[in-house]
């Protein structure tokens, strides 16, 4: 029931994700301006890998629709919070000292604050969705898995900008600007426990479990303050 929402998940567009290599081109003024943004940026990625993963771990053909709701709901405040940051963290580092720099931040900017107004909209209708009722709780999470698909592919040319050149070199040799290499520890939140919920429909002691998990990922996103 959850699986095409976690798949479009896997394939969202999050800034800095995609960088890689460790070239010394970029000069002292765009390593510190890039140092600047990535130390802001890995607790941000961190927070949308764990909420991520939380919604794969409700992947099961007998997840509730409750628990789903539940899931997918503080999930994708988590990320609309991760993305918010993500934003202040570009903005408040002003421009790249680049050619055009001033542009390319505040469209950056501009995007990742649109792609936070975007997730949380998502969890309003995730919200709506009617739990009672199988077959149309599946179709709206159908249908919110495309707009997710619309959200990931739609609207990063300015990020793809921000990661280009220069810029993206710098950011690139920055550890926060990497791709977290796991998800969370166990003490972070949103992936508690992954494994009760494989037993869930035989085991009370599961269920108690994975009610723990979903009550920690509903907090997990006020650590962005």
């Amino acid at each position: 029931m959850n699986k095409k929402l976690a798949a479009a998940l896997s394939g969202g567009a999050v800034l800095v994700l995609t960088l890689s290599g460790c070239s010394d081109d970029s000069d002292n003024k765009v390593n510190d301006w890039a140092k600047k943004v990535c130390d802001q940026v890995q607790p941000q990625l961190q927070k949308i890998a764990n909420a991520n993963a939380s919604i794969q771990q409700q992947t099961a053909d007998n997840s509730k629709p409750a628990d789903v709701q539940k899931t997918d709901s503080a999930a994708f405040q988590q990320i609309s919070q991760a993305y918010k940051a993500l934003g202040s963290a570009v903005d408040s580092a002003g421009p790249p000292p680049v050619d055009d720099g001033e542009t390319t931040q505040k469209e950056a900017v501009k995007e990742l604050n649109a792609s936070s107004a975007a997730y949380a909209n998502l969890q309003k209708k995730v919200d709506d969705l009617n739990t009672k009722d199988q077959a149309k709780f599946a179709d709206g999470l159908k249908d919110i898995a495309d707009e997710l698909n619309k959200i990931s592919t739609n609207g990063d040319q300015a990020l793809k900008k921000l990661q280009s050149g220069e810029v993206g070199s710098a950011m690139a040799k920055q550890k926060g600007c990497q791709k977290p290499t796991a998800p969370a520890s166990p003490s972070a939140g949103t992936s508690k426990s992954a494994s009760p919920s494989k037993d869930s429909k035989n085991s009370e002691d599961a269920k108690d479990a994975k009610d723990e998990k979903e009550a920690s990922s509903s907090g997990s996103p006020s650590e962005k303050s």
